[in-house]
Formats: structure tokens, C-alpha cells, sequence
């Protein structure tokens, strides 16, 4: 299990109803079961008082996070995102050569060990789920071995466990680095050194209304270092971009 870094974890907006933040990879949003790790919560309560968590990320996704403040705050998030009001952008390094743009429609179930699968046409438990993917950049030779890999961005039409994960990884395109959907082995450098070893998925922006004056509220959270860096040799190569 990856440890937490020791990351300062950036304020991206405060008031008295919600608190928006900078998510660092390799955090779990709330206790885990087992206990014995500190949650991105509970230190922030520490720092804010108490705290409602209104969405979740993965550990190893990074990127915009919003907690209530209050409960009235929480109480009018939640139905904000239960109707799938707020707006989310996320940015993905992914195998393979998507397409310039596509809607993927799969319906998702719950699988084993906590993890997601499409459903079956007859499975009850599957639930409808729908994901934009646009193609930003892509990069058939680069030095990083593996094949052709490509930079896009996700927009979901829904919230479901996984969703743009589990999308990714139906469309044939999975994230370049995903245990659990794809492959597990990390992304190496020009001398075979490490570059990339986590889940290269960000929550890079998100609107919605404000919970107490309905004012739009856009929060977005700049790409982190190690993300930034693997773009950076992938931009560095002929045929990149």
C-alpha cells in the first residue's frame, strides 16, 4: 500500500460553508478499515474544525476537493451532487490511441476486492454511467517504453465508483498506470528509472453552486510535480504533442 507523502495540502478556496483543496496523491479521503493511517480529513479538521466530506477521490488520484463546513453546507452539497449538478474535469495519462473524442456509455457493477466491472446487459445491479473522453495531446514514440500513450481529459456525466477508471479501461485505453484496471507496472525513464508509479489520474476542475448564496464557484488545482514532470519528458520527444 503506498504511503502518505509528506505533502503540504494547498487551500484552493475557504468560507464559512466549504473548503476546497489541493488533494495529494497518495492520501485516503477518510479513515481506511483497518485504521493506523491518518485520513486528509481528519487533518484538516485539525486545522479547520469539523468537517463533512461531500465527494471522495482515490487515494492515488490528486486534484480538487471539496468538504462542507457546516452541516446545512453538507446537507445542500450532497443533493448538488446526488443530481449530478457540479461540473468535473479530470486530466488522464492513458495507454494507447484514443480517439479525438468519444462518449463512453457503460454501466458499472460492483466486482470483487472493492473493485468496479461493466455490467452485464441482465446484471440489476449495474448502473447506467456515462463519461466524455477528449484526446489532448498524444504521443506514439516517447521514451518511456510501452507503447503509444496519450494525454486526455475526462468529463462525467455521472458518479459512479471508479466511473472514468473503469470507462478508460473499457474502451481500450486504460489509465498507464492502473493496478486494478490495467497494468500495474510503473512508467520508467530513459535509464529505467522510475518516473511514474501511481494511478496518473487529477481532478483538475470543478464547478458548482454555491451551497448558500448559489453563486458558480469554479475550483481548479494546477497539475502536480510528478505528472508534470512525466508530460515534460513525453513533450521532450519527436512526435509528441
Amino acid at each position: 500500500m503506498t504511503a502518505a507523502p509528506a505533502v503540504p495540502v494547498a487551500v484552493l478556496h475557504e468560507d464559512a460553508d466549504l473548503l476546497a483543496v489541493d488533494k495529494p496523491a497518495g492520501r485516503l479521503v477518510i479513515p481506511g478499515r483497518a485504521g493506523g493511517e491518518p485520513s486528509l480529513r481528519e487533518e484538516l479538521e485539525a486545522r479547520f474544525g469539523r468537517l463533512w466530506v461531500v465527494h471522495r477521490l482515490d487515494r492515488n488520484t490528486s486534484g480538487v476537493l471539496v468538504l462542507a463546513r457546516t452541516a446545512a453546507a453538507h446537507r445542500a452539497l450532497n443533493l448538488a451532487f446526488d443530481r449530478g449538478e457540479p461540473r468535473k474535469r479530470y486530466l488522464a495519462l492513458v495507454r494507447g490511441a484514443p480517439p479525438a473524442e468519444q462518449r463512453i456509455e457503460v454501466a458499472i457493477a460492483p466486482g470483487r476486492k472493492g473493485r468496479m466491472r461493466p455490467a452485464a446487459p441482465d446484471d440489476p445491479r449495474g448502473k447506467p454511467s456515462a463519461t466524455v473522453v477528449r484526446r489532448l495531446e498524444a504521443y506514439p514514440a516517447h521514451p518511456l517504453g510501452g507503447g503509444p500513450l496519450a494525454l486526455v481529459e475526462a468529463l462525467p456525466e455521472t458518479g459512479r465508483t471508479h466511473q472514468i477508471r473503469v470507462h478508460l479501461a473499457a474502451a481500450g485505453t486504460p489509465l498507464a498506470v492502473d493496478p486494478a484496471y490495467g497494468d500495474a507496472a510503473p512508467l520508467l525513464g530513459p535509464g529505467g528509472e522510475p518516473v511514474l508509479a501511481r494511478t496518473p489520474l487529477h481532478a483538475a476542475r470543478l464547478a458548482l453552486r454555491h451551497p448558500s448564496d448559489g453563486r458558480e464557484l469554479v475550483l481548479e488545482a494546477p497539475l502536480p510535480a510528478d505528472l508534470a514532470g512525466v508530460l515534460a519528458l513525453l513533450r521532450g520527444t519527436p512526435g509528441g504533442g
